[in-house]
């Protein structure tokens, strides 16, 4: 997906412009204080904006990350006949609903647990003893959909990141399935595209990474309770809060099978992409009400899916990652709640189109039609191209540094200036950091300005006018998410 930037105008400022219109950051201009602050003044143009009433300032365009040879290298093993395989043997095991046995081997959820968990562990053989596979479990009391308590219990595969392991990125699917009758615990619930696609993509990104050494920690996890309430991955998310664990991403993968409507229009190129937003707000003086500083579009999870867009796009995986500024669709939601409800950044893919005559629904035929939820609906080219988004986001996240923390921008003095400061990341191949901004209307970064190893800088462009954030860059050039920062 190309970036959403504009041509960058490189012509000297016209006469008479102010210092202010036109700034960038060159040796020339830029000096390093006492304290460690970079201090931008003026100097030529590097780049202008898009038109007429846009504020211009530093900086030169936005360019989405181009893949190293690893991932290109990653890309290039994901299988769809692995991934149709695995769908396959999920759809086998007649039902996965979280309500149905646990101790036969052949049919239930137990069983798919089971094997899930053996595939996970016939991967991590070949990490070199960097990832492992484990069951967690707890049981559910009653509560809704769940009549008697019941024991619910995600699969786990983590691979240790190699440089910087408390970082964490997670991946999920939920392996349960259902019918039309949520509390139908018996009848054959196929679940191919709901959600065998999605687990079959983590399986498929656990079995090609195991072989590899990401910087960072990947979690892949396939996960049950999701179509009775979120159970599985909301307790994850617990144990990961209760544990201050830095989970810095969050994906899961729900209906990823197909891209035909159930007006047979297709999209087979597109990705969904559901990523919400926070508003923010200043706090009010005494006296004040409450003002508004924007933000409203600048939730770590809108931050992580523009990053997913400048690292996973077209050029990159095949496929158009269409960002959704909201949490879920209408009346659904996905595993990726939990982790947004104790604060991790996290968002969901899903196809482009769907079709509900293949969603929850008991298999039947009509008029010689077919419909539920079988293999035969789900388009595993597609779901190979989903495989290679999530691999490029994952991958990228884990070999950049992470993403900044405690980025502030500085509100104590009155200026036309912006003061900008963040914590120094623990990262050994740290590079620097990087300044972005755009307009206050422009739904993604379109200029950034290279600040060098410091931890404050001071830009000589209005924080009225724009929006800034910061990210941080290692020395072979792979960025992290930007952070958007609060009033210090």
């Amino acid at each position: 997906m190309t970036s959403n930037t504009s041509p960058a105008d490189p012509a000297e400022p016209a006469a008479g412009a102010s210092r202010r219109s036109f700034l960038s950051l060159s040796a020339a201009a830029t000096a390093v204080t006492a304290a460690g602050t970079v201090a931008l003044s003026a100097a030529p143009a590097s780049a202008a904006g898009p038109g007429p009433g846009w504020p211009k300032g530093p900086g030169k365009p936005v360019e989405d990350q181009s893949p190293d040879a690893e991932l290109r290298a990653l890309l290039r093993d994901i299988d769809p006949d692995r991934v149709e395989a695995n769908v396959r043997k999920l759809v086998g095991f007649g039902t996965r609903h979280t309500l149905s046995v646990q101790d036969d081997p052949q049919r239930g959820i137990g069983a798919a647990r089971d094997w899930i968990l053996a595939e996970m562990n016939r991967y991590a053989e070949a990490s070199g003893g960097r990832m492992k596979a484990e069951l967690q479990s707890y049981v559910q009391e009653p509560a809704t959909r769940i009549p008697v308590p019941t024991r619910i219990t995600n699969v786990v595969a983590t691979l240790r990141g190699s440089a910087s392991p408390d970082r964490i990125y997670v991946v999920s699917g939920h392996y349960d399935s259902r019918v039309t009758d949520v509390m139908d615990a018996t009848s054959f619930a196929p679940g191919a595209n709901d959600d065998a696609s999605g687990v079959a993509v983590v399986m498929e990104l656990a079995r090609v990474m195991a072989k590899r050494r990401p910087k960072a920690t990947i979690v892949f996890t396939a996960v049950a309770g999701e179509e009775q309430g979120l159970y599985g991955s909301r307790h994850q998310a617990k144990l990961y809060r209760a544990a201050k664990a830095d989970v810095q991403a969050m994906f899961t993968n729900d209906i990823v099978g197909s891209s035909t409507a159930d007006d047979g229009a297709r999209d087979p190129r597109s990705l969904r992409l559901f990523a919400e937003g926070v508003p923010t707000a200043e706090t009010p003086q005494q006296g004040e009400t409450r003002r508004s500083v924007g933000g409203e579009n600048d939730s770590p999870a809108r931050q992580l899916a523009r990053f997913v867009a400048s690292v996973a796009g077209v050029r990159v995986t095949g496929m158009n990652v269409r960002t959704i500024y909201r949490r879920d669709r209408y009346l659904r939601g996905g595993d990726h709640i939990g982790y947004l409800e104790q604060n991790y950044p996290a968002a969901r893919f899903t196809e482009p189109n769907e079709n509900f005559d293949h969603q929850h629904q008991d298999v039947r035929v009509e008029n010689g039609k077919q419909f539920g939820d079988l293999p035969e609906f789900c388009d595993f080219d597609f779901v190979a191209r989903v495989a290679k988004v999530n691999a490029a986001a994952l991958w990228s996240l884990a070999q950049a540094p992470g993403t900044p923390k405690n980025v502030r921008v500085l509100t104590a003095r009155l200026t036309n200036d912006t003061d900008l400061a963040w914590d120094r990341g623990p990262e050994p191949d740290l590079a620097g950091y990087e300044v972005v901004w755009r307009a206050t209307t422009s739904p993604d970064w379109t200029h950034v300005i290279p600040v060098g190893d410091v931890t404050a800088v001071t830009i000589d462009l209005s924080k009225d006018n724009v929006f800034f954030g910061v990210r941080a860059v290692d020395r072979d050039g792979h960025r992290s998410p930007v952070a958007f920062p609060v009033p210090g």
